[in-house]
């Protein structure tokens, strides 16, 4: 599509985020439209940095995955055996690799095969949700819905689990883990795990799909962890697609997204923590959360880099469907 049909389907969206296009590094198309700051007026720009949901289970993978590069943990290691007394109803059968690939058949926190809209979730007591062992609580309780192996069946939590996992592992925060082994060796400056309420002046505030304009604050963990929610910005995807598909953040990059799980009903696959197209090599990675939407691809034939950024909830989905299919 042209600039000009982007910025028509933007109006008549009234889309609030940036949409970027590059190839190789070089971009070829980077628009920001709407607001980062309802009660200010203050716009977004290309540079301003959003929330990304599930797109940062892609960190946590590549975290697990270096991990299991230095010799910490394997693709085939028992969740249990990390866990000891911890979260009692994840079976013994359970591996990082079922956590990685969504075939887990744990029970989820956070169930977006239960009815209701993703914004009716309140998280209780957001603001203590500041560390991966603060979740212990949220994830306990929850029964297995499916023996280990048996199908895909997409887990917020489980990608919590393989946060707590790589700490226990490694004997470093996730947070820390995050920033030494993805975001340094990616040159992502400007990504960081922001407080969803003391976000600084280059980072849009999230957006409930409301008539008035009410924030996400209380639908989300005060600081993201493993299942997604880091802060970002369009250049720096682009940085992070780069990097990965260099090998500059783990050597495993054709396991990472060699795919695991055909998804036809939906037109993709899936690989270790990766989104992948149904039918060729373009990986993506996707997210969805209250007050955030995001859509990036990345195809390594082309090096062309295509990616949505919004800080409403189904902001991104026009502009995406335009911009990307």
């Amino acid at each position: 599509m042209t600039p000009g049909e982007i910025d028509e389907v933007a109006q008549e969206t009234g889309f609030s985020g940036v949409a970027w296009v590059d190839r190789g590094g070089e971009v070829e198309f980077a628009r920001a439209y709407g607001l980062a700051n309802r009660a200010y007026g203050v716009p977004n720009t290309v540079d301003t940095r959003f929330g990304i949901a599930s797109g940062g289970k892609g960190f946590t993978a590549l975290v697990v995955m270096s991990l299991v590069e230095a010799g910490a943990m394997a693709l085939g290691t028992p969740a249990r055996t990390l866990l000891g007394k911890d979260l009692p109803l994840i079976a013994d059968d359970v591996t990082v690799e079922h956590l990685l690939t969504h075939t887990s058949g744990i029970g989820d926190y956070l169930d977006e095969e239960a009815d209701g809209e993703i914004t009716d979730y309140v998280i209780g007591a957001a603001h203590e949700l500041t560390t991966t062992e603060a979740f212990l609580p949220l994830l306990d309780g929850h029964p297995t819905k499916y023996r280990a192996g048996e199908r895909f069946g997409y887990c917020n939590g489980g990608f919590v689990v393989l946060a707590l996992l790589a700490e226990r592992a490694s004997g470093v925060g996730y947070h820390d883990l995050v920033r030494s082994r993805v975001l340094g060796p990616a040159g992502m400056t400007r990504t960081e795990f922001l407080r969803s309420d003391e976000l600084p002046a280059d980072a849009a505030v999230g957006y409930l799909p409301l008539d008035v304009d009410r924030t996400n604050v209380f639908h989300l963990p005060v600081l993201a962890n493993g299942d997604g929610g880091i802060h970002t910005t369009a250049a720096d995807i682009s940085r992070f697609w780069r990097a990965f598909f260099a090998g500059e953040i783990v050597d495993s990059v054709s396991a990472v997204v060699r795919p695991r799980c055909d998804l036809p009903e939906q037109g993709r696959r899936y690989g270790l923590g990766f989104w992948l197209d149904g039918s060729t090599d373009t990986a993506m990675l996707v997210g969805s959360d209250a007050g955030a939407s995001f859509k990036s691809t990345h195809d390594p034939h082309t090096g062309t880099t295509r990616t949505v950024l919004s800080n409403t909830t189904p902001g991104a989905w026009p502009i995406a469907t335009a911009l990307i299919g």
